[in-house]
């Protein structure tokens, strides 16, 4: 009776025949300017490539509740700036006592949203119910505790429909292990999703998931090498049990083309932008 949804909860809405845009425009310019970044030089990615944030013992305190706040307002814009994810969460972890150093941060990722702000996710029409994933892990990753960054992103089809970026609850004691626990959560992700698709009657083929490391496919299609597996906790096999169902297949990629790079890891611009562009993000 009111016409087509245009505006829901801070998300912009254009619908056409071919699809739907979803951005959040209005909200990001909203945020640039609460904090007065809209005249500062502009960013060219969300964090540097050999920018490692970690615990700042020395550094000056800064406003928590302020700190906390720009970290709600960023979470909530990953709703349709997905590459910025990574970034996000990594500065989420420092809310209980940030440094300036932590709050520089921020704003450097604020001062590269002030540039796409126009950017939102494009859902097409023309496109099919099978479900594809990527799967990526940084090992150690943490300066910290040395523990390992898993991100995972998925299809509906051609359509960006969920991603993530997590740290792993265990110290990875090798690469391959790393790469084989964010396996089993990115495979733990695609079977919700089909569980969803059920619920309203799509029927979707065995589940793909893309991964960049032989040794992590191999330990999932065939346990025999027992000396190098053995540190792995049983409850990460589940990604084996799937394969040796057949309801989960799991395909070598190229690290080239490893789209799930951008939720694991800071990259450097020309990385950071392919693959950026990979996510299908556009302007409309």
């Amino acid at each position: 009776m009111i016409g087509k949804l245009t505006f829901f909860l801070g998300l912009q809405i254009k619908q056409s025949e071919d699809g739907i845009f979803i951005s959040q425009s209005k909200y990001a310019k909203n945020l640039v300017k609460r904090f007065s970044l809209e005249n500062v030089k502009q960013m060219k990615t969300p964090m540097g490539s050999s920018q490692k944030i970690c615990k700042d013992n020395v550094g000056e305190n800064v406003d928590p509740t302020l700190y906390r706040s720009i970290i709600d307002i960023l979470l909530y814009l990953t709703a349709s700036h997905p590459y910025i994810m990574f970034s996000v969460c990594v500065c989420a972890r420092f809310q209980g006592c940030p440094k300036i150093s932590h709050l520089n941060a921020v704003k450097r990722i604020i001062r590269y949203v002030a540039g796409t702000c126009e950017l939102g996710i494009w859902y097409s029409k023309d496109t099919n119910p099978n479900l594809i994933g990527y799967s990526d892990s940084d090992w150690v990753g943490d300066v910290d505790d040395r523990k390992s960054m898993s991100g995972g992103y998925f299809y509906l089809g051609n359509n960006l429909v969920s991603w993530y970026t997590r740290k792993q609850n265990c110290v990875s004691l090798s690469t391959a292990e790393s790469e084989y626990v964010a396996a089993g959560s990115c495979c733990s992700q695609l079977i919700w999703l089909r569980h969803m698709l059920d619920d309203y009657d799509f029927s979707s083929n065995i589940l793909v998931l893309y991964c960049d490391n032989l040794s992590a496919i191999n330990i999932s299609k065939n346990l025999v090498q027992h000396s190098r597996t053995k540190h792995i906790d049983i409850r990460h096999h589940f990604l084996r049990d799937l394969v040796e169902k057949q309801l989960a297949q799991i395909e070598h990629v190229d690290t080239l083309h490893q789209l799930a790079d951008i939720f694991t890891k800071a990259l450097d611009h020309e990385r950071f932008s392919s693959l950026k562009k990979s996510l299908g993000l556009c302007n409309l």
